[in-house]
């Protein structure tokens, strides 16, 4: 059963990392977060994820990017007050910078236990963090559609949100260390492009069969039709501490999956999922540094970004919004930011850095 009907509404979802108010090391208290959250009715929800440490806040269905941002930042405000009382803090981020390895504590849900059984010891390494996008579609055959185009633009987008750069205390040398830990779990890659929704499901039946997975959902995707939502949903993302960093990539998505409507199929066919999957180790690997896949030849990073921006504006995107994409381009994205932190002052400076762009809140 699908819920297709919405076109181009949004749905904004970002986890959150919990920590020590004192330290700002990891802490294992989304529990003690989350029973504490008042979250009025219709404004959205905030509910666990697999790990204990991670906090996850989305929005409600929402018309503008704009419109789904502030709803987000209305519940981290929210997310933020009661961890404030539960002696934690949130950060924002791909991964906790400093966590060590094995320090993971699993949710006590059958979901997680699912997963759980399933990883194994690759959901014993370190906590995990994405920022969702979700495009409400039409119709099947729409969804399709914009699927496709979308997947195109999926190197660019991880380039533009890489925001884990360290891990257990370490540079990984990584834009995005997030994204290739990621990588380590069954079905989560860039799949290929799909014909039809018919096309699709089979697919994805085929993927459930063998990998006796209870539904599609344990399909981790970087991008995927969501028919239980009616959306496309864009999952490639690492998890961000600047809101208006939000802003523009949620921007730029439903700019390109607006374009993606009417954009026709490229004359050589779409992006085959080898080319687009070494794309994206480029860009999880150097960031806003990257060259990729571009049009039939390796681009630099800020100019696919440019052509992105140019286009998805044309297709009637939020103007305003997507100025922030330009911003990370001049300013530097997370990963540029956390590394200055560093640079400045070693981890404390760095997770102070976190804390505080996490809690500057310039939308409520």
């Amino acid at each position: 059963m699908s819920a297709f009907g919405r076109a181009f509404a949004l749905g904004v979802e970002e986890e959150l990392i919990v920590v020590d108010a004192a330290t700002l090391a990891l802490k294992h208290g989304s529990a003690e977060v989350l029973g504490a959250i008042d979250v009025p009715a219709g404004s959205g929800s905030a509910h666990p994820d697999t790990y204990a440490a991670l906090v996850e806040v989305a929005s409600p269905v929402a018309r503008t990017p704009e419109d789904g941002v502030r709803a987000v930042a209305e519940l981290r405000a929210r997310a933020l007050a009661a961890a404030a009382g539960a002696g934690s803090g949130l950060i924002g981020a791909g991964i906790h910078p400093d966590g060590a390895w094995g320090d993971v504590v699993h949710v006590d849900e059958p979901r997680y236990h699912e997963i759980h059984a399933q990883l194994r010891g690759l959901l014993r390494r370190t906590p995990t963090c994405a920022l969702h996008v979700h495009v409400g579609m039409p119709d099947e055959a729409t969804a399709i559609h914009v699927y496709n185009g979308l997947r195109e633009w999926l190197p660019l987008l991880q380039a533009l949100a890489a925001n884990s750069p360290f891990w257990h205390g370490v540079d990984s040398g990584l834009a995005t260390s997030r994204a290739q830990l990621f990588r380590g779990y069954p079905r989560s890659e860039i799949p290929r492009a799909f014909s039809s929704f018919d096309d699709f499901e089979s697919s994805v039946a085929s993927v459930v069969a063998a990998g006796d997975a209870p539904d599609y959902t344990f399909l981790w995707w970087d991008i995927r039709p969501h028919p239980r939502l009616g959306t496309v949903e864009v999952r490639a993302m690492d998890a961000q501490s600047s809101l208006d960093t939000v802003l523009g990539l949620v921007a730029l998505v439903h700019g390109l999956a607006l374009a993606a409507e009417d954009a026709r199929v490229p004359a050589g066919g779409w992006t085959p999922r080898e080319a687009l999957m070494e794309s994206s180790f480029r860009a999880a690997r150097d960031g806003l540094a990257a060259t990729l896949l571009h049009n039939g030849t390796r681009r630099p990073v800020r100019e696919i970004a440019q052509d992105a921006v140019a286009r998805a504006a044309a297709a009637g995107g939020d103007a305003f919004a997507l100025e922030e994409v330009t911003r990370i381009l001049q300013l530097g994205n997370g990963a540029d930011r956390q590394r200055a932190a560093f640079t400045s002052g070693g981890m404390p400076a760095l997770l102070h850095h976190l804390a505080a762009e996490t809690a500057t809140n310039p939308y409520i």
